[in-house]
């Protein structure tokens, strides 16, 4: 049994993926369930039936949007963990570190639309001690380059060849992600909708504002807490596939990240008759991108047909230079 502190930190950081997914299912199915939880109808002081009478069931289905692709984005992001944990190089330390910073703090966010998610804040807390814990026991010793190693690719790029072009697909498509998360973010903290949302919704930020004063910020936490779940997945996403070597376990990880946050952020729009091109031609192309980069890198990932190409002194793995040991 392993009971070194550096092997109970990657066991935290495990559960903390493990809770994620749990967490993301349920944002799921109880989106799809068309209800409200508890605390956000004692906050609008209504039901979601009693909203779903107004505007043709609008502005629920419009919620129902923001909280499946949120629980889609926070399933991706602990299927990304789970395979981080078992990553004993110092970059993976980091990258934990990083990703964790946007993901707890865009919790904070509800500063700039004034609606507190007493439930969300609970499972903020709740996992936020498993989160730091399981840094401060697997870290061992400071890498010389510091954060920098996150920025250190684990192999040249050549768009000669299918893995090199695939890679290049991959890395643009979670750079796009961390770009549009970072945009819905702040979108949802300032103006909380973009046009095609109020033409689908039907009508105006102020009517809204109107049928309940509380309607908005409600929204907004949605949104925001939507676009920081993008932002961070699309983060992992991004030096996972620059540090990590070409293996197996990793392309199947990027498989099922992709599909559970792109078919829940795509699919749910024809469920909701919110078929907007404008509106959902960035997540269509992006997907189409991650899935070509999919295609591309399977064979010599799934065959592990991989030898890294930088200076053996460029790559840390001896265990020296290890900031996780197990």
């Amino acid at each position: 049994m392993e009971t070194n502190p550096n092997s109970r930190g990657r066991v935290l950081l495990a559960v903390l993926a493990v809770c994620l997914i749990l967490s993301g299912l349920f944002a799921v199915f109880q989106a799809i369930s068309g209800k409200f939880l508890p605390h956000d109808e004692e906050y609008l002081g209504m039901r979601a039936e009693d909203l779903c009478a107004l505007q043709g069931c609008r502005i629920v289905h419009f919620m129902i949007h923001d909280r499946v692709s949120f629980g889609g984005a926070i399933v991706a992001i602990g299927l990304l963990y789970l395979w981080l944990a078992r990553q004993r190089q110092p970059w993976a330390w980091w990258l934990f570190l990083l990703s964790g910073a946007v993901g707890f703090g865009s919790f904070f966010a509800y500063l700039g639309y004034g609606y507190l998610d007493t439930w969300h804040g609970a499972a903020t807390l709740a996992l936020l001690p498993c989160f730091l814990f399981g840094l401060v026991q697997g870290h061992e010793s400071p890498f010389p380059d510091g954060i920098r190693c996150l920025v250190q690719p684990t192999r040249r790029f050549s768009l000669s060849t299918s893995l090199g072009l695939g890679r290049a697909c991959l890395l643009a498509t979670t750079a796009g992600l961390v770009i549009g998360g970072l945009v819905i973010f702040l979108v949802g903290m300032t103006c909380v909708f973009v046009p095609q949302d109020l033409q689908y919704i039907g009508l105006e930020t102020e009517e809204m504002r109107n049928l309940n004063p509380r309607l908005l910020p409600l929204i907004a936490h949605d949104r925001a807490g939507f676009g920081g779940a993008v932002c961070c997945c699309g983060l992992t996403m991004f030096f996972c596939i620059l540090r990590g070597k070409p293996s197996r376990s990793l392309w199947l990880t990027l498989a099922l990240a992709g599909t559970a946050g792109f078919v829940a952020a795509i699919g749910v729009h024809p469920a909701i008759g919110y078929n907007d091109l404008v509106h959902l031609a960035p997540a269509v192309l992006g997907g189409i991108l991650y899935l070509a980069g999919l295609m591309l890198t399977f064979r010599p990932m799934w065959r592990s047909q991989v030898k890294p190409t930088l200076p053996r002194s460029l790559l840390p793995s001896s265990p020296e230079n290890s900031i996780f040991r197990f």
